[in-house]
């Protein structure tokens, strides 16, 4: 979209809410509960890699590849290696904004309330063009995530989807704005 946020009331947009960077949470709360085709997706995700860490962790436990003990702690270096993708999905959405269009972007953070974000200043964004922003992180860490999943050992398997189901919820925020749209 090639306009300005102070041409919009001019080109007939209406505002219908408002969103201040660092009230992001309340804001993402607001529409949370909002099925959208987007909302379903995220269930599904996060309940196909929930599941695929379940099944996986008892089958192998059960056919005696790996103990109860060493599935979980693979599990648990997948969560810790999540939090060091965090600075990666920002910069994903940062070069998505730019793909867009965006010129000045930035980041942010607020550990206190822990959630982390790329910002575009001065960009306003249509639905396509934030639906490409909101989903490039997700999309491609995923993917990767997916394709790793074709050349692991089952240990690293349960690694791969504990960051997998780790990041699917870290990108709540994410999915709770494009329910906005």
């Amino acid at each position: 979209m090639n306009l300005k946020p102070d041409a919009l009331e001019s080109n007939g947009y209406i505002l219908l809410d408002k969103l201040e960077h660092m009230e992001l949470v309340p804001f993402v709360r607001t529409y949370i509960n909002k099925r959208t085709k987007f909302s379903n997706l995220y269930m599904l995700s996060n309940l196909l890699i929930f599941g695929s860490v379940g099944y996986l962790l008892v089958s192998h436990f059960k056919i005696g590849t790996f103990t109860m003990s060493e599935g979980l702690v693979n599990l648990s270096y997948g969560l810790a290696i999540a939090f060091l993708l965090l600075p990666l999905h920002e910069f994903i959405h940062v070069l998505a904004y730019r793909s867009q269009g965006a010129e000045h972007t930035s980041y942010d953070a607020n550990l206190k309330k822990f959630y982390f974000l790329a910002v575009a200043d001065q960009f306003v964004a249509n639905k396509r063009e934030f639906q490409i922003v909101a989903l490039a992180p997700f999309v491609v860490i995923t993917s990767v995530g997916l394709i790793l999943l074709l050349f692991t050992t089952p240990l690293w398997t349960m690694t791969v989807l504990g960051a997998l189901l780790t990041h699917t919820a870290f990108c709540s925020g994410d999915f709770g704005l494009l329910r906005l749209f």
